[in-house]
């Protein structure tokens, strides 16, 4: 009879260089900006009046801490961490462990603690749960919620493409998310790609990784910051001009694209290898027409749903609200077409003892 493994007892490395955010550190070890206090025993976010105000009320109805999660492995790589499945040891439920230690810049601190905010306060299906957040031993650990069939970067990589009423179920959840984070939250997420749009085998699909986000004080607010992936993003955002929510809508425009060709847009066939350098991209985005999907292998409602994101002026894309009523996406809203049956048949990305 085969011995079971045992699992490792998860344990996050203390930084081994000095670290800049000295500064931000209390005497008890607890990590204070501005109003964020965080520390191992959780987030707490303090009011302007420095009144505590109660945790995220997305919180499990148990209390934990690290020590009650077991490692599992490593499963990924977020924005300054890397993430891992890890295991509650006595409930046996799964969570996406992401530890980010701190002997960072400035500039990647103020992005975490911007991601903590929002997974503080973020309330939405379609948007990635973050159950409890800590501060211990030199590290951040944010708990969040696992999804078992990986990203839209697992699914492609089996599937090849992905066909239009499928693609018409992940938009509509994609955008569900979008218009919470644009219209609610007043963040632009700066960093919609495949590997940030997550599944499970429900069919569910939601929004991760805001070290990158930016919020907003109105919804008409522009930022002009250069962060993210190049590969999707906007032309005024990788020329270095202000930008938008909009900037969110051409980036989700190429993801789209890519799951119903099966190749990054602007590389000009499979056969390729690599895909284009920064600069390569930069001139190809300048000098040459916004890609579109091809019209004689895609139906007219995809192709005008691409092209009301892929619009090089900003002001001629749609919104996230406004691409919800779109054709494309109403018109297999009656189909009950189930994202379920795709991904679920699909391999998990990772295989975790049992």
């Amino acid at each position: 009879m085969k011995t079971k493994t045992p699992l490792k007892q998860l344990k996050l490395s203390v930084p081994t260089e000095e670290t800049t955010i000295s500064s931000f550190l209390t005497a008890s070890g607890t990590f204070h900006d501005g109003d964020l206090l965080l520390n191992q025993k959780g987030l707490r976010l303090i009011s302007e009046e420095k009144e505590p105000r109660s945790a995220s009320n997305k919180e499990l109805d148990f209390e934990f801490s690290l020590e009650d999660l077991e490692a599992i492995k490593v499963i990924g790589k977020g924005s300054g961490g890397v993430v891992q499945l890890v295991r509650h040891k006595w409930l046996g439920k799964l969570f996406a462990l992401k530890a980010i230690q701190m002997n960072i810049q400035e500039e990647i601190r103020k992005q975490i603690v911007q991601e903590l905010k929002i997974n503080q306060a973020a309330q939405c299906p379609n948007v990635v749960v973050c159950y409890h957040s800590f501060y211990h031993n030199g590290a951040i650990s944010l708990v969040l919620e696992y999804m078992d069939r990986g990203s839209l970067v697992d699914v492609i990589k089996q599937v090849k493409t992905i066909l239009e009423p499928y693609l018409a179920v992940v938009c509509k959840q994609v955008l569900q998310g979008l218009v919470y984070l644009h219209n609610e939250r007043h963040v632009i997420h700066r960093d919609i790609k495949p590997s940030n749009l997550l599944v499970n085998h429900k069919g569910e699909v939601k929004i991760t990784d805001f070290g990158v986000s930016a919020s907003l004080a109105s919804s008409i607010g522009q930022r002009d910051t250069f962060v993210g992936t190049y590969n999707y993003m906007s032309p005024e955002r990788i020329s270095g001009k202000t930008y938008d929510y909009s900037s969110d809508i051409w980036s989700l425009g190429m993801v789209v694209l890519e799951c119903a060709i099966g190749r990054f847009p602007y590389m000009r066939s499979e056969d390729q290898q690599s895909r284009p350098s920064f600069y390569e991209l930069l001139e190809a985005i300048v000098d040459s027409p916004p890609p579109s999907a091809p019209p004689d292998q895609f139906s007219p409602e995809f192709c005008s749903f691409v092209s009301a994101c892929i619009q090089e002026d900003p002001g001629k894309r749609s919104s996230s609200l406004e691409l919800l009523s779109h054709p494309f996406i109403k018109k297999f809203e009656d189909k009950d077409i189930d994202l379920g049956i795709l991904v679920g048949s699909l391999e998990p990305p990772v295989n975790f003892p049992r």
